[in-house]
């Protein structure tokens, strides 16, 4: 079985083939290697979204997760995000889900809001 992905880790955009046994073909750099394994075993991402606010400026809060989480669990941690109500003030880098789904990722204020 192979994969074929384009990697994203610098702006040449290779497009990469892994087969079965993790080899990695069509790299430009080293980068592309690691990143080619990487999305063929275990692929992360970073989450982007907004949680409910109590606030009169805004209705929503944008917020992110502090480090990449397996791609697999995105809509686990987005049922978390969509339980969450916070109320002004928040400043940016305040954890408003602290240890996500118990991955070891919080998510985070990406805006201040003062009220």
């Amino acid at each position: 079985m192979n994969k074929e992905i384009i990697c994203t880790t610098c702006p040449k955009g290779c497009h990469l083939n892994v087969d079965e046994n993790l080899n990695v073909q069509g790299f430009g750099c080293t980068r592309g290697i690691a990143y080619g394994k990487a999305e063929a075993t275990n692929p992360v991402r970073m989450l982007t979204s907004t949680v409910k606010l109590v606030s009169t400026k805004m209705v929503r809060l944008p917020v992110i997760t502090s480090h990449e989480v397996p791609k697999g669990r995105m809509f686990d941690i987005m049922a978390a995000i969509n339980k969450v109500t916070v109320r002004a003030p928040v400043h940016v880098g305040d954890v408003i889900i602290a240890d996500v789904c118990h991955l070891g990722v919080n998510v985070v204020a990406t805006r201040t809001i003062e009220e």
